[in-house]
């Protein structure tokens, strides 16, 4: 592939936009889904919990969260206009039963007060934080005491054999994301690894490492 392809890919990865951040994002729902629902499990999510999550994509996952307790709560943070639109459209009936609410953000601000969720999850995102661990305190912020958050991310390891990688990603080792963590507040409560057969963009099938940090306030 040439250098403006393996660029354009790594855009659409990080903010889909038009028909081609449709295609991205239904990729991505495909290949991300275990890894959302080890990100979910390992929340514990109990009845009434109110929860986040920083970039959703199209959030065809919400059904499986649901099923997890009663009377939940969703809030999702979305950078991408196209993502936002997507993930509402998909979920429309538990927008209109008020059980999942879409934002957009900037990625760097939570449009939330201090304390506000129960539960905060993130899949495949801490590549594209700005400024990470600012990031982290401001999650750490809108997290209750005793809350829980899980940051879940593929290793290193995999991404670095993936070509457009190079361009606008930050990878990170389960060490790396681990001393990141402790530059905050948080507490690491535990950390999973797993790997699994993943389609590769190209559409090749290969192992793929991937880590679920549980965080602690």
């Amino acid at each position: 592939m040439k250098k403006e392809e393996l660029q354009a890919i790594a855009s659409q990865l990080k903010h889909p936009t038009g028909e081609k951040g449709i295609e991205m994002a239904n990729m991505m729902h495909e290949t991300n889904i275990n890894m959302t629902r080890h990100s979910i499990l390992n929340l514990n999510i109990a009845d009434e919990n109110i929860i986040l999550e920083l970039g959703h994509g199209n959030a065809g996952h919400l059904e499986f969260l649901f099923e997890q307790a009663k009377n939940l709560k969703y809030y999702g943070l979305e950078m991408s206009e196209l993502m936002f639109q997507e993930a509402r459209q998909i979920n429309r009936n538990f927008v209109s039963q008020k059980q999942a609410f879409f934002s957009l953000y900037d990625g760097n601000i939570i449009p939330f007060q201090d304390a506000f969720f129960d539960k905060i999850f993130t899949v495949n995102t801490l590549y594209f934080w700005k400024e990470p661990q600012k990031f982290l305190f401001e999650i750490y912020r809108v997290l209750k005491s005793n809350g829980t958050f899980s940051l879940t991310f593929a290793e290193e390891s995999f991404m670095k054999q993936l070509p457009f990688t190079q361009y606008e990603f930050e990878l990170y080792s389960t060490e790396k994301a681990e001393e990141l963590v402790r530059k905050t507040a948080f507490k690491i409560v535990r950390k999973e690894t797993s790997t699994e057969k993943v389609k590769s963009k190209t559409g090749e099938l290969v192992d793929r490492a991937f880590t679920t940090l549980v965080l602690g306030k």
